[in-house]
């Protein structure tokens, strides 16, 4: 999710639309955001730790 949101961060960029960099950060944000929290040792959805 990380990945794709750094993807979409680079293509809004380099092409000038405000719409994909917007996704992409939110995209971003979410991952690192589930990251943390599966790494707290919290369960997200009924599992352990989020791929």
């Amino acid at each position: 999710m990380i990945i794709t949101g750094l993807i979409l961060l680079l293509v809004g960029a380099l092409l000038a639309v405000p719409l994909l960099w917007t996704i992409g950060v939110i995209v971003v944000v979410v991952g690192l955001v589930l990251m943390l929290v599966g790494r707290s040792g919290r369960q997200i959805g009924g599992r352990s730790h989020y791929w």
